[in-house]
């Protein structure tokens, strides 16, 4: 605002406060300096009184309401709730295989074991047939077979079924890392892996191409199996043509069919802790290469040039 010249009349001091005359120069009571205008604040032309002050009102709670009321915010975008962003399939898959890979060496630890239980037993047979054994002995060896065959079956299925899942994540996910649709539904892979002698092709089938998948290979590429996978492969199939044997040569009798169990039962255990091991090195390779492609954090030096 502009400048107002003081009235002629005494002024109070701006820094006592005390009367003195107007003008420049050093107050008579403070020696503090003076100045003979002052600023004054004035409202704009046409701008009227300024508005009184409402008086407050007590406090008396919330406010409330006799209905519903029917004011509120606008549905924008902005304001809806999103839920959480889809996990990709390999996430799942690697996270899966961290529990399914530490399960599948407790399996092929037990089935070795049963193995040995087997091998035992069938060494007591033998023993037998020269002489009277010990109870004690005969009744520890009948509680380590009993105990280690239902420890390997209940392990086996479980592991089993984590291998089952773990084989649809993965297999989706190789699918979406070539860029295409998976060949096969999650019931097909399902069953690929329980029924019988379909069990022979699928699962190897399925490891195939997610590894063909994993390795970046064309997606109209016919699937090349590694050396890997074809052990892996072949080892199953042994192991599933003989589950089912000895399956089927448990109903007959006798000491010879007894002494013949104990020898199928004791490979079927050897072959079982062999693809455990082999599913779980397979599996622990096939999940890392499933996962994105990280790019080098820094530069390394290979050689240095004479004259650089």
């Amino acid at each position: 605002m502009p400048p107002r010249a003081l009235p002629p009349g005494p002024v109070a001091c701006p820094s006592c406060g005390r009367p003195v005359a107007p003008g420049w120069g050093p107050c008579p009571y403070c020696a503090r300096q003076r100045a003979s205008l002052r600023w004054v604040a004035t409202p704009p032309p046409g701008a009227g009184p300024p508005p009184a002050e409402r008086p407050r009102r007590p406090y008396t709670g919330p406010p409330s309401y006799r209905g519903v009321p029917r004011w509120g915010f606008p549905a924008l975008p902005f304001l809806r709730e999103t839920g959480p962003e889809p996990v990709a399939d390999w996430v799942r898959a690697r996270a899966l295989a961290q529990t399914l890979v530490p399960a599948l060496w407790a399996t092929a630890a037990v089935a070795l074991l049963a193995a040995g239980a087997e091998i035992w037993r069938y060494v007591l047979l033998v023993m037998s047939r020269s002489g009277a054994l010990s109870a004690g002995v005969v009744s520890a060896s009948d509680m380590l077979v009993a105990g280690a065959g239902w420890l390997v079956t209940i392990l086996g299925l479980l592991t089993g079924l984590l291998v089952v899942g773990w084989s649809v994540r993965a297999s989706r996910a190789a699918a979406e890392r070539a860029g295409r649709v998976p060949s096969r539904s999650v019931r097909e892979i399902v069953v690929g892996w329980i029924v019988p002698v379909v069990n022979l092709s699928v699962p190897g089938s399925v490891l195939a191409e997610i590894e063909h998948g994993a390795l970046d290979r064309p997606a109209d590429e016919r699937p090349r199996l590694s050396r890997q996978l074809l052990v892996w492969w072949a080892v199953w199939a042994v192991g599933v043509v003989l589950a089912v044997t000895v399956f089927a040569l448990s109903f007959r009798t006798g000491v010879q069919a007894r002494a013949d169990g104990v020898v199928l039962h004791a490979l079927v255990d050897l072959v079982a802790a062999a693809v455990a091991v082999l599913t779980a090195e397979r599996v622990a390779a096939l999940s890392l290469l499933l996962g994105p492609v990280r790019a080098p954090v820094r530069e390394t030096l290979v050689t240095v040039r004479a004259g650089d």
